[in-house]
């Protein structure tokens, strides 16, 4: 059925933009980690989306309807979105002045974390709110579906 496909793309930006919340999650935990296990203070994280293009070609499509070998069945219209990387925000570390810190160089600063609260507030508003619009394309379809199998009563 049709609306499958848009179920799937619904889906797909729900798990896109959660698994993006997580990771603003995990950036504000560590804001003040200055000793990781690879060295150094804890790296932003940041997470790279990349649209999926489930419709196919025209070029495909005239060809296929030209040999007579389209149908529902065989359109391809699954699309949505993906997380293909959870990367490090390469931006500079902040330092801070204290000799007395045991993770200070030595030159007396501590490297503290690139991770900006403001920033990630604002990307979790961003993420939150194309999470509920994705919520909110979900119950529309959801009622589409209840109002079409309505008509056969």
């Amino acid at each position: 059925m049709a609306f499958m496909s848009t179920i799937d793309i619904i889906g797909s930006g729900i798990t896109a933009q959660h698994l993006r919340l997580d990771v603003i999650s995990e950036n504000v935990t560590n804001i003040n980690t200055t000793r990781t296990e690879q060295g150094g203070a804890y790296r932003r994280k940041v997470t790279v989306f990349q649209a999926v293009d489930g419709r196919d070609r025209f070029r495909n499509v005239l060809a296929r309807t030209r040999d007579g070998l389209v149908s529902n069945a065989r359109y391809q219209s699954t699309g949505g979105v993906s997380v293909v990387e959870i990367g490090e925000d390469p931006s500079d570390f902040k330092l801070k002045y204290d000799p007395t810190d045991p993770d200070a160089n030595d030159e007396g600063y501590v490297e503290l974390p690139n991770v900006d609260l403001v920033k990630e507030i604002a990307d979790a508003m961003a993420a939150s709110q194309a999470y509920s619009a994705n919520v909110t394309a979900f119950n529309v379809i959801k009622n589409v579906i209840s109002s079409g199998l309505e008509i056969g009563r």
